[in-house]
């Protein structure tokens, strides 16, 4: 996991720059994809109002974060309180992030003659497709913590995720209110975003083990020092 934190934010800070500083290629790049995209949503209405459907409704940032406060609010009633603030302080920190990035770059939109969606706000990252990556990538952990041998479906589970993770950033694209790179970053941040809490996890854990290890360790041996003193 920890090769996965670094990969995906060695990938994401020279995308970001690149972004920022307006390289020709990478416009040129998102600029042809768009156009070819933009295209074919115009010629295809029926398509186009069903992308709209999933993007505003299946895979809306507001569907995954529901998606990740019910399970956080489980989590709590299970007493298993650190997992739930882990959960809820990662997608708090995603958002965040995510609302900084665009502050930062405020990259415009693809603007069209003839739109078939709106959306508000900088461009970059996609904010569906970070969200989606955030929220499927934590809820698929806490899954894997507690799977047991016995249960089925488990691919199942992980193929929803990434169809979830995959469509929400492609429902952008064709809906063109997105460039390619926006949603390539959005996976990218998120997708370290998630790496970096699950070794953080995993940390305080070991750290929470060692603690306990010591405390037991140090009343085991003050009371074999009082016994043989008695």
């Amino acid at each position: 996991m920890r090769s996965s934190a670094v990969i995906s934010g060695a990938l994401a800070l020279p995308l970001l720059v690149l972004v920022a500083v307006g390289w020709a290629p990478l416009l040129s790049f998102d600029l042809s994809v768009a156009e070819s995209l933009h295209r074919e949503a115009v010629a295809r209405p029926w398509l186009t109002r069903l992308h709209r459907i999933l993007s505003d409704w299946v895979w809306d940032p507001w569907t995954m974060r529901a998606l990740a406060a019910a399970t956080a609010v489980l989590l709590w009633w299970r007493r298993e309180r650190r997992t739930a603030l882990w959960l809820a302080g990662t997608m708090l920190f995603a958002a965040a992030l995510q609302q900084g990035v665009k502050a930062l770059l405020d990259r415009e939109r693809p603007r069209w003659p003839d739109p078939v969606d709106s959306a508000q706000y900088a461009a970059f990252p996609s904010g569906h497709a970070m969200t989606a990556m955030v929220a499927c990538g934590l809820l698929l952990w806490v899954l894997a913590l507690r799977w047991r041998p016995g249960w089925r479906g488990w691919g199942a589970l992980a193929g929803v995720a990434l169809v979830s993770v995959l469509g929400a950033g492609w429902t952008r694209l064709y809906l063109g209110v997105h460039w390619p790179t926006d949603v390539l970053g959005g996976w990218l941040l998120g997708w370290c975003c998630v790496a970096v809490a699950v070794l953080t996890y995993r940390w305080s854990e070991r750290r929470g083990a060692r603690t306990a290890g010591l405390r037991d360790g140090g009343l085991g041996g003050l009371g074999g020092s009082r016994m043989e003193r008695t």
